[in-house]
């Protein structure tokens, strides 16, 4: 059993730590309670196949308001003793992070694990984006994958939770891309012509399902996905998570293929990702909209069109990016799915 953050129903929240991105920076000891899990963004790699992850803080050119690494690493340490979450995530939108050979394997595990001591975090997100992730030709197999950033991903992940134990904290971000979109296409394809990066994270999510405390993937930025209906669903709609999400808690076949399923994940480990704002991300869903799809999901009730193949009362909770762009839009987010979690128990 993977370890689980204080209460039922969680809301996970990265936080800008490295950039102010329009939003404006919020200092750790500001973050609203709301939150649980508190995503520092980002560590990144020193070059994209070195495997040498570091994390700066916000310079005070950009984020004028960055309080002092004393006064960060205090805020950490309250934010913990109040039974929150602190992780760093890896990768985001510039954070190319490729894997491709040992020494940079090692190199990840050396240098991640030397952040999270520095800074006493309780694990690790992995939101890796872009072209970090793809399949080679030939590797079609959900449990023995062979491509060597996933296999190294995938070795460097089981060493940093053997190194922490129990209590390491796991999550994960994808986008669709790289998961539910794996139902239709995965890796090249048998000619060799599709995207390879289709469904990559697949063989990661798998590998480390009995390690993993969250994945929550981005229910945003993202194209029309067929559902396990057989029907294309588009983002900013309560029907689009509830698709998505009915397709990681029932498990769907990889490309098809009825002989390579991807096997349901428990309902604990699996949240739904989303926008703060409509400024944050494109598919910014509605307060009304999300609650109509945790509705359907956790109770079988207000569901549109598409019926999930069962309801999911431990369904864990929200993921957003993000904490600063939630404050932007003046706390919709946190203060509204907050209390709504809270109702549901």
């Amino acid at each position: 059993m993977t370890p689980t953050p204080a209460g039922d129903r969680v809301l996970v929240g990265y936080l800008h730590a490295s950039f102010a991105n329009g939003s404006g920076y919020v200092r750790m000891a500001d973050v609203p309670d709301e939150w649980d899990i508190i995503n520092l963004s980002f560590g990144e790699p020193t070059s994209v196949t070195s495997g040498d992850i570091r994390f700066t803080r916000c310079p005070a050119a950009e984020c004028p308001n960055v309080e002092s690494e004393a006064e960060f690493t205090a805020a950490i340490r309250a934010k913990q003793a109040a039974g929150k979450k602190v992780l760093i995530s890896i990768g985001g939108q510039n954070g190319q992070v490729q894997l491709t050979t040992a020494a940079a394997r090692d190199a990840f595990v050396r240098s991640v694990s030397a952040i999270i001591d520095r800074y006493g975090l309780d694990g690790l997100d992995i939101d890796f984006e872009g072209h970090s992730l793809y399949l080679d030709a030939g590797d079609t197999s959900l449990r023995a994958p062979t491509t060597p950033v996933i296999v190294n991903l995938i070795a460097a992940l089981k060493a940093l939770k053997a190194k922490y134990g129990a209590k390491f904290v796991l999550t994960m971000a994808p986008e669709t891309f790289f998961v539910q979109l794996g139902h239709q296409f995965y890796g090249p394809g048998a000619n060799g012509s599709a995207d390879r990066r289709a469904g990559s994270y697949l063989p990661v999510v798998h590998a480390m399902r009995d390690d993993l405390t969250l994945l929550h993937v981005q229910d945003y930025n993202s194209g029309p996905i067929m559902g396990l209906d057989g029907q294309y669903h588009t983002m900013g709609t309560h029907d689009f998570h509830v698709a998505m999400t009915d397709m990681l808690l029932a498990g769907f076949p990889i490309a098809g293929n009825p002989a390579n399923v991807f096997p349901a994940l428990r309902q604990d480990q699996v949240a739904i990702g989303l926008p703060a704002a409509p400024w944050a991300g494109n598919g910014f869903t509605t307060v009304a909209e999300v609650h109509k799809a945790l509705d359907c999901l956790t109770k079988g009730a207000n569901c549109g069109p598409y019926r999930p193949k069962a309801t999911y009362p431990h369904l864990r909770g929200l993921m957003t990016w993000s904490i600063n762009w939630d404050r932007y839009n003046g706390h919709e987010f946190s203060r509204s799915h907050r209390a709504y979690l809270d109702r549901l128990g």
